[in-house]
């Protein structure tokens, strides 16, 4: 039967609010007051650091609230029972989760056993519950700056006003024009380094060309600043001695080619590069200076030279039986100025034109090379670049990169021709451990489509060959020394993906070995050109690096025909320190 009761205001019975009210009343004159007591008890013992009081009366506590958790948790790890405290702290967060100090705590038990990941994880919980939080922003800061990581670092110390600088200087003592040098730095003594100043400043020393490997020293003062020292290798001349100026220039002898370079000159981070090549089927010679613009570390100029005389041969494979589809023998001279600018941490952009002439000789077009394809005679072409920071996660030492090109020409020939070239690129770096470079990641995704009529030498090439920058490393662009058994076309995707892992280090010699995959396809209207399918290329890589020069050996595997492909390499080597993730404290 319904009730006919009156009901209060509430909307509940009298008698049931009077005895609710008589609880609620008891609770607060009885109870609330020894809870009361009893975290003002807790708190007390511990401003005297009496932790095994504190332990004591814990344990003696009928009453397990988050707050008597917490200090028992904190008592236990300052007397080094650090299992108990930690299951303690944990069983309190389950509790109240959203109490900062229960992932804080955690976080320095963690740390006092030197488990620094796990402590920057429980300090990354904490600091999503209060990000303004002082004390965890700190420590955190202070945790990557012991695991090596400064600029997530910075990342934490900024939101606190951390840190300050007190002077900045270079050990041992660099060449390099220190005026030049002091430009390079976008922070100052005497003021707080901010993390986009940091990534300025890599940058801009990276762009002066002549830091193959550096790295930042921290090193505290008693005064809770930081002097910051520079450490770097410095190329200057022809290398840092004879030995290693004689590896540097005949590092290419294998490939029938020298390498004079002259790096530094007048103190003013202006190099000198160049190529001398006197293979019959692929002659080349190249020049390039390039230097700070003004000498303003942030712009950079370079010119260059390149004359190159090829024979060509066009077949669909570089191993086993295949038929020559066209061949020719091309001459190509070209002269070229470009600039490049750094307007902050993070954007790049290039802008640069290029004067050429080509022309073709001994050719045999068969239906492949169109007499457009053919067309010979003088090009001017201007290019704008452009690259962009999209993703930086300086806790988990990922970084990800967009970039772009446009190259827009025109071609005298019998007809005048113009084109234009896009691209476009996305990039990846990744450390997976939390310190050092035992491992390392990189993916990027690239593409390229063209517009108009294109002479043959604009024509796009996936595959591994020494003047080509589109690898798939299961396809050699050379047969029998002779380019063209790589695929050729106008329009194309291509992306790698490789894992580096470190073997052998000693300071002097390095070697890392790892897998990579390679995917793509290129198109193009002519016969005989483009992929016509998707090529997928699987394998390993081998780099060795040792006296300023690096050895690169690929062994890849088509997959489409089952085609295995041995390419070796040398390179100048100079791994600088673009990442930030190295840097020792």
């Amino acid at each position: 039967m319904e009730s006919r009761r009156q009901l209060d205001v509430a909307g509940c019975p009298r008698r049931g609010c009077t005895l609710t009210l008589f609880v609620l009343l008891l609770f607060i004159v009885f109870v609330q007051p020894l809870v009361g007591q009893t975290l003002k008890q807790f708190k007390e013992l511990s401003e005297q650091s009496r932790w095994a009081d504190i332990a004591r009366l814990a344990e003696q506590s009928h009453d397990r609230s988050p707050d008597v958790d917490y200090y028992y948790g904190i008592a236990l790890a300052q007397l080094g029972r650090w299992e108990q405290a930690r299951s303690v702290l944990e069983q309190g967060r389950a509790l109240q989760p959203s109490d900062k100090r229960f992932p804080i705590e955690l976080a320095g038990i963690a740390f006092k056993q030197k488990k620094y990941a796990l402590a920057a994880e429980h300090l990354r919980q904490g600091l999503a519950i209060d990000p303004a939080d002082t004390y965890a922003n700190d420590f955190l800061a202070s945790v990557y700056f012991l695991q090596g990581n400064i600029e997530a670092a910075l990342k934490y110390w900024n939101r606190v006003d951390k840190p300050r600088t007190a002077s900045i200087r270079e050990e041992p003592r660099l060449r390099t024009d220190p005026i030049l040098l002091d430009h390079a730095f976008a922070f100052a003594p005497a003021s707080t380094l901010q993390v986009s100043q940091w990534k300025l400043t890599q940058q801009r020393i990276e762009n002066l060309g002549v830091f193959p490997a550096y790295h930042f020293d921290f090193v505290a003062t008693h005064n809770e600043t930081f002097d910051v020292i520079f450490r770097a290798q410095e190329r200057n001349g022809f290398g840092s001695n004879k030995v290693q100026a004689i590896v540097g220039v005949l590092r290419g002898l294998p490939y029938q080619e020298i390498t004079p370079e002259y790096f530094n000159i007048h103190r003013e981070a202006i190099n000198l590069t160049s190529l001398v090549r006197w293979d019959p089927q692929k002659r080349r010679v190249t020049c390039n200076l390039s230097g700070p613009l003004h000498r303003d570390p942030r712009w950079r100029y370079e010119l260059g030279a390149d004359l190159r005389n090829e024979n060509w041969r066009i077949v669909p494979s570089f191993a086993g039986p295949a038929s020559v589809l066209a061949a020719l023998n091309l001459r190509r001279e070209a002269v070229s100025a470009a600039v490049s600018d750094i307007p902050g941490s993070q954007w790049r952009w290039s802008t640069g034109v290029e004067l050429s002439h080509r022309d073709y000789r001994s050719v045999s077009a068969g239906s492949t090379l169109t007499h457009a394809l053919l067309s010979q005679g003088w090009q001017l072409k201007s290019s704008t670049g452009l690259n962009r920071e999209l993703l930086r996660w300086p806790e988990h030492r990922l970084a990800l990169e967009t970039g772009g090109s446009v190259q827009v020409g025109r071609l005298w020939s019998s007809l005048a021709y113009s084109f234009a070239k896009l691209q476009g690129t996305v990039s990846g770096h990744w450390y997976p451990q939390a310190m050092g470079d035992d491992y390392e990641v990189r993916a990027s995704i690239r593409a390229g489509k063209t517009f108009g009529t294109i002479p043959f030498d604009e024509l796009f090439m996936l595959g591994a060959e020494r003047d080509n920058d589109l690898w798939l490393r299961g396809h050699i662009g050379t047969r029998d020394g002779k380019k063209g058994s790589a695929p050729l076309g106008r329009n194309y995707f291509l992306a790698n993906w490789e894992i580096d892992k470190n073997i052998y280090e000693n300071g002097l010699v390095s070697f890392k070995l790892g897998p990579f995959l390679d995917t793509g396809r290129i198109t193009d209207a002519s016969p005989g050109l483009g992929s016509r399918n998707w090529l997928w290329d699987v394998g390993a890589q081998a780099r060795i690096y040792a006296l300023g020069v690096g050895v690169g050996v690929s062994y890849g595997k088509d997959l489409r025909t089952g085609n295995n492909a041995l390419y070796t390499t040398v390179f100048r080597h100079g791994k600088g320190g673009s990442s930030g993730y190295n840097a020792s404290p």
